[in-house]
């Protein structure tokens, strides 16, 4: 799913050079995040395990979606659009229901991949997202060079990598076009976490630390990294899915 925030206009931000604000922002946005992944995995675990649960999605011998199941595939990117264009007129408790709303939904939307790929290649495919994506956040954190002008590259590469999915998915039907979209999109995403946490590091300077539109930003924030980190882990898992089942 690759789906993005970076369409995103965070308002009456100025960007000033004060480096505590960053960090209490920025380890704000993290938690945000952490906690959004752990909902996402405990969701993902349970509706793929518990037949109870997984067979209000699927049919639990074919693995395929039934109509629910279908819906919940949609449901994330509906509640993306809605938290990313009415963010600013909803109390911090509202977006913090929202976002948690989303990271259960999200998760429950691929539990599909336990029917799709072996416990081990998932497990290889999260260790290395983890890996890249902390790797990429630090570099972005602390790098000195300005990553602006790389943002709309990677933007553009993404639109152009989502458009290549969707023709290869309808007409080109190619195995190998496909692994190599998703080399692209590896790449791009990458690049992207690097480039989202630089811009919350100076998003977050900007902000008064506690105040309600810190927090919905921080939020927002937490979701544009939650994506970059899923897709990535998504990406890497189609790449590495020779074990598919």
């Amino acid at each position: 799913m690759e789906t993005k925030t970076h369409d995103y206009v965070y308002e009456n931000v100025s960007y000033v050079e004060n480096p505590e604000a960053s960090r209490k922002f920025i380890a704000n946005v993290f938690v945000w995040m952490f906690v959004a992944l752990g909902i996402s995995s405990l969701c993902t675990y349970t509706f793929a395990f518990i037949p109870e649960l997984s067979g209000l999605l699927r049919d639990t011998e074919t693995g395929r979606n039934n109509i629910f199941g279908t819906i919940t595939m949609f449901a994330p990117l509906i509640l993306v659009l809605i938290l990313s264009s009415r963010i600013n007129k909803m109390s911090i408790v509202t977006a913090a229901i929202v976002f948690i709303a989303f990271s259960a939904i999200m998760g429950i939307s691929i539990s599909y991949i336990f029917y799709l790929y072996s416990f081990g290649t998932i497990s290889t495919a999260f260790i290395t997202a983890s890996v890249v994506f902390g790797v990429m956040a630090i570099g972005g954190y602390t790098t000195n060079q300005d990553l602006t002008k790389f943002g709309s590259i990677l933007i553009m590469l993404l639109i152009g990598g989502i458009i290549a999915t969707v023709l290869n998915l309808f007409i080109f039907r190619s195995g190998s076009f496909s692994l190599l979209i998703s080399y692209v999109l590896v790449a791009v995403f990458v690049g992207l976490t690097a480039y989202d946490v630089q811009k919350l590091k100076r998003i977050g300077a900007g902000i008064e630390y506690g105040s309600a539109e810190g927090k919905k930003t921080a939020i927002m924030g937490a979701l544009t990294l939650y994506l970059d980190f899923i897709n990535l882990f998504l990406l890497l898992l189609r790449i590495f899915g020779g074990n598919r089942r």
